[in-house]
């Protein structure tokens, strides 16, 4: 894991620049007692003077110990606008490279205070979607419905056990709105919208094959028969 060869790395160093320091001193013949003394108020002092900084140190540590992700992964964050692949997690700051290849870097306390999604640690990708199907159709629905969910069943890229639901969900203004949810195996993102489009692919020709069809919004206006006299019309 390079996440952990690089941590490791780190505090390897600063215990070796430690250790030497320290027998220098003594060779010097420096006492150590005082030295120790001196330097537990000065940790205080610099504690207090550089919180933030000990604040993203400590979050970087936290990264290490937690893993909620390392190297290489691809994190996105609902509480804020962070999306891209992690391509170096430092002491202080955690560097982002976002969608448009902008680099983002991250104080690492900041990820104690939200929430972490890592897509590549999914089991599962879900397919939820709504298509539309126009009232005159009404009489098709059952037979759609049943067609539509055995096309999932037989699916080799859906995952039966996480359920497969195909259902009228709505009288909607201008359609008969049919939800279809199910879970694909699929869960890198490429591979997962192949997917999704060989299933909506199938979708239209089951919708076609029954002989109907797609609603689109429509209004329809009625006017009532009026009869008009000869006085009506000279107005």
């Amino acid at each position: 894991d390079e996440t952990t060869v690089s941590v490791v790395g780190r505090f390897t160093r600063i215990g070796l620049l430690v250790v030497g320091a320290l027998i220098l001193l003594e060779a010097l013949g420096i006492p150590l007692a005082g030295l120790v003394a001196f330097g537990g108020g000065g940790a205080i002092v610099m504690g207090i003077a550089a919180q933030q900084l000990l604040a993203n140190w400590f979050g970087g540590l936290m990264i290490f110990l937690d893993k909620p992700f390392k190297l290489g992964d691809w994190i996105q964050s609902p509480d804020k606008n962070i999306e891209g692949k992690v391509t170096r997690i430092g002491w202080r700051t955690t560097k982002v490279m976002s969608l448009d290849n902008r680099p983002l870097y991250i104080p690492n306390s900041f990820f104690n205070q939200i929430v972490i999604v890592n897509p590549q640690r999914m089991t599962h990708r879900h397919i939820d979607t709504t298509i539309g199907i126009r009232y005159d159709d009404a009489h098709l629905l059952k037979d759609l419905i049943k067609s539509i969910e055995a096309m999932l069943r037989q699916d080799q890229n859906i995952d039966q056990r996480e359920g497969v639901m195909v259902h009228l969900i709505n009288f909607a203004p201008s359609s008969l709105d049919i939800n279809i949810n199910c879970f694909t195996r699929a869960t890198v993102n490429p591979h997962w919208r192949d997917v999704q489009q060989d299933v909506f692919f199938k979708v239209i020709d089951i919708v076609q094959e029954h002989k109907a069809q797609f609603a689109y919004p429509t209004v329809t206006t009625h006017i009532p028969e009026k009869v008009f006299t000869q006085g009506d019309l000279r107005t």
